[in-house]
């Protein structure tokens, strides 16, 4: 067994405390354009699941089903391109939170970016990117911390 790993949010506070206010903002500014809680938390569900970040995952389908989520949404969730559950912008940003999130296997390819813009004004667009870029950022801290995850 390897020996605990340190907590980098809690040996850099300041740091973790920007990494909080850049989420936060994030969070304000998609609720401010437009973004229902509930695609929000499909956005940081997918970056997370894409991650396999357990703490997220545990974190935001909590928050997801206490925003009045399904279990059927959340369950069909890494396969939301084959079910028919989710409406034209949740499918955009779906799309898109897994190209910022898989960034190095081909950038944001421009039919996913046109896409999103077809459906998503530029503000709902821009949040999308920073929910994607913060739970991102949040995924990495958490997974290289190996923050232990439990019941």
């Amino acid at each position: 067994m390897t020996s605990p790993r340190a907590n980098v949010s809690s040996v850099d506070s300041v740091s973790a405390a920007a990494l909080a206010a850049l989420n936060a903002s994030a969070h304000s500014a998609a609720s401010a354009a437009g973004l229902s809680d509930l695609l929000i938390e499909l956005v940081q569900l997918r970056a997370s699941q894409i991650n396999g970040c357990s703490f997220c995952l545990r974190v935001h389908t909590r928050k997801s089903l206490a925003a009045g989520e399904t279990t059927d949404r959340l369950g069909v969730l890494p396969a939301w391109r084959e079910s028919s559950y989710f409406d034209p912008a949740e499918r955009a940003a779906l799309d898109l939170v897994e190209s910022v999130t898989l960034i190095a296997d081909g950038r944001v390819p421009d039919h996913v970016y046109d896409s999103a813009r077809a459906v998503l004004d530029d503000a709902q667009l821009a949040a999308v990117v920073w929910l994607s870029v913060a739970i991102n950022a949040y995924n990495r801290v958490i997974i290289a911390s190996r923050l232990p995850v439990g019941p």
